[in-house]
């Protein structure tokens, strides 16, 4: 009887617990989609944003502000705004004034100012006028922000009005086709450089550092002792537990000034440097799944093929690595995932530089080092943006798995 109420406390235990892992997971996902592909459709927000700084008393459209130290927001539909297209804004403030050699007075001035909205116009930076009374300076300093400043006795005085205009949906193809990526000024996020680059050093470390890998886990599943094989697994099995910012570091001592003084170029930070490390960090996690699935072939199939003539070496390459293919194509999965999803060690050695090039001696960003450098200051559409690139890196090693999944299984048949 307790056994029979034991065996069905732990099944409905697993069902919860998996059903958690799955709500959970679900929800990460959902998050993380949600925030990618918000910038495609919606507006950074409803409408016109006001920042008044050092300003105590500002009156917006007929409504008062006191000491308002958030943003003023001016939604499309109010009520002015839709019937004038304007924004109408007024201040009062002390300015000294001269009244002879040796007096000055502070008299009350009632500055005005008038933002009229163009909503034909496409270019943020046509798309408003300003009409206003006194020495005004007005100044661009970022895409879809106007700054406009009053003067004071000092810089540090000045009386400052930031207009903040609604960045709209972004277009999906100028973010993975786009060449530029300038977030802060512009206001430009195009990724393909960056794709390139990821894809580009992944592929690289596969292409060095998978057949590497399955030659190693061949000798030591095949040639090697037993106990030497134990040793050598035992010291692979380390390898892969090094943390990666540990090879990013070995890359950055020894691999980036072998690469500047092999090929004489300014920086060894470059895409060749990236794919050298890239495939040192997948061999332990290639080579140790390789050669448990090596081992697992049964020895009945060696000694089948031995009896038919076959030599060692015919045996473990033409029968034994073809017996155990999913598992090594299980990791050559993971090692492609660490590829592409790895972080710090590219920023340590890749250069991070922006820009389309598939010149193995040039610098390159990958997506995952975007995320990394930028997310600690990012934010609205720049952070957004930055969620895109993680949905694109999800779709990537997808669409990879997937491809290799598919190769497998058609080998099989």
């Amino acid at each position: 009887m307790n056994r029979k109420l034991a065996d069905i406390f732990f099944k409905h235990l697993f069902r919860i617990v998996a059903l958690f892992s799955v709500l959970a997971l679900g929800a990460i996902l959902l998050f993380v989609f949600s925030q990618g592909m918000m910038p495609f459709f919606t507006s950074t927000h409803s409408g016109i944003r006001l920042v008044a700084q050092r300003i105590d008393d500002i009156t917006v459209n007929g409504v008062n502000y006191r000491n308002h130290d958030t943003f003023i927001d001016i939604p499309n539909n109010d009520s002015v705004l839709v019937s004038t297209n304007s924004i109408f804004i007024d201040f009062p403030s002390w300015e000294t004034v001269q009244i002879s050699d040796d007096h000055f007075n502070d008299v009350l001035i009632e500055n005005t100012l008038e933002i009229k909205i163009d909503n034909n116009e496409k270019d943020p930076e046509k798309k408003v006028s300003f009409l206003y009374n006194g020495d005004v300076t007005i100044t661009y300093p970022e895409a879809y922000v106007f700054t406009i400043s009053w003067p004071g006795n000092i810089a540090a005085l000045q009386q400052r009005i930031h207009v903040i205009l609604p960045e709209p949906p972004y277009n999906i193809f100028g973010f993975i086709g786009g060449l530029d990526w300038r977030p802060s000024r512009d206001k430009v996020y195009g990724i393909f450089p960056m794709i390139v680059g990821t894809l580009i050093a992944s592929f690289g470390a596969i292409l060095l550092g998978v057949p590497i890998a399955l030659l190693c886990a061949l000798f030591m599943a095949e040639f090697l002792k037993p106990k030497t094989a134990s040793i050598l697994r035992a010291g692979v099995e380390l390898l892969a537990g090094i943390p990666s910012v540990v090879y990013g570091f070995f890359g950055l001592m020894v691999i980036v000034p072998f690469v500047r003084s092999a090929f004489n170029i300014p920086s060894g930070n470059t895409l060749l440097s990236a794919i050298i490390v890239l495939a040192l960090m997948i061999l332990p996690t290639v080579i140790t799944i390789a050669e448990t699935s090596l081992r697992a072939v049964p020895q009945s199939v060696r000694e089948a093929s031995l009896a038919l003539g076959a030599s060692k070496m015919q045996t473990a390459w033409r029968v034994v690595l073809p017996h155990a293919n999913s598992g090594v194509i299980a990791g050559v999965i993971l090692g492609i995932s660490r590829a592409v999803g790895e972080t710090m060690a590219v920023i340590l050695v890749a250069g991070n530089s922006p820009h389309l090039t598939i010149n193995p001696l040039e610098s390159v960003r990958t997506l995952t080092a975007t995320i990394a450098m930028e997310m600690g200051y990012a934010s609205g559409r720049h952070s957004e943006m930055l969620f895109s690139i993680g949905v694109t890196l999800f779709s990537i090693i997808l669409i990879l798995n997937s491809f290799i999944l598919w190769f497998r299984r058609k080998m099989e048949n």
